[in-house]
């Protein structure tokens, strides 16, 4: 499988002179999920992403907004258009815009005259645990003023790409059942993070409910654990019960670098992913590894 094609499906670059990234201006251990950030707080830029994944043949990539300062939100996808001028990558862009500001719809069209923007990436208010979650606050799933903005999306063509806690799964299945026309990308394979019995029936019960809207579908990424390494034998079972869940023509393989760079090199991520579905079908293996992302993001071959 060294020569299948890979699009990837979800990845990051960043330059900290060139803007400001308040995650990455230092060590953020205690707020990040994976602990301390500090090897990624440098530069990533296309020469760096290229060097990680030389092993492999990546075809195409998403780039996905990297929670640069809010003020910057247009500037970081004129930044990364300029970079697809420059060396060809990335195919698409998932950009960032709140959708309960008074000048969402504003940024949202600005957003929407990039000709690389497919989606938007907006984190819904989540909480640090399952008993600690306030439905109805503001811009939780619930809020309505939250829920008026992302309606907009359909209106401006674009996708929404999901980020949540495990435990926040079966409020964004309320929200894909609402807006059934909208396309809706769930990422990192909605955090197994605890996967003992009890974490992973909750996971679970959040997956099944997602997989249940025909209009969302699931990055395989960020297989990481808060605390222990990425291995092969751990997460193959998350991946094929993923794929069991969604169906083999809603998930797509991504390496969320570098920020899966905490815990794996992108050889151990891509190279598990292959091992994992090495027995599939060649035309599911494609559609595994690029198909699936071509057509969501609409990326032009």
């Amino acid at each position: 499988m060294d020569d299948i094609e890979i699009v990837d499906a979800h990845h990051h670059l960043w330059d900290l002179e060139g803007l400001h990234y308040p995650s990455l201006m230092g060590k953020s251990e205690g707020v990040f999920f994976l602990g301390d950030n500090s090897p990624i707080c440098k530069n990533y830029l296309p020469h760096d992403y290229r060097r990680d994944s030389a092993h492999h043949n990546v075809i195409k990539t998403v780039h996905v907004e990297a929670e640069c300062d809010r003020n910057s939100q247009i500037a970081e996808t004129e930044w990364i258009t300029k970079i697809n001028a420059e060396h060809g990558f990335p195919n698409a862009i998932v950009a960032h815009a709140w959708f309960d500001e008074e000048n969402s719809e504003e940024i949202l069209a600005t957003q929407a005259t990039f000709p690389l923007v497919r989606g938007i990436r907006s984190k819904p208010a989540t909480a640090s645990s399952p008993k600690n979650m306030q439905p109805g606050a503001p811009r939780t799933m619930q809020d309505p003023k939250w829920l008026e903005g992302f309606s907009l999306l359909e209106k401006y063509d674009l996708s929404w790409d999901l980020r949540v806690p495990c435990w926040h799964l079966e409020e964004a299945a309320a929200v894909a059942r609402a807006f059934p026309e909208t396309r809706i990308v769930l990422n990192h394979t909605g955090f197994p993070w605890r996967r003992d019995d009890v974490g992973l029936a909750l996971w679970r019960q959040g997956m099944q409910a997602l997989a249940a809207a025909p209009n969302v579908h699931v990055k395989i990424s960020c297989l990481c654990l808060p605390d222990g390494a990425w291995t092969l034998e751990g997460n193959r079972p998350i991946v094929l019960e993923t794929i069991e869940m969604f169906g083999v023509e809603r998930c797509m393989f991504a390496s969320n670098y570098p920020v899966d760079g905490l815990r794996a090199s992108y050889d151990l991520i891509y190279d598990s992913f292959k091992t994992i579905v090495a027995a599939f079908p060649h035309h599911e293996q494609d559609l595994l590894f690029s198909k699936n992302a071509m057509s969501f993001y609409r990326i032009e071959s």
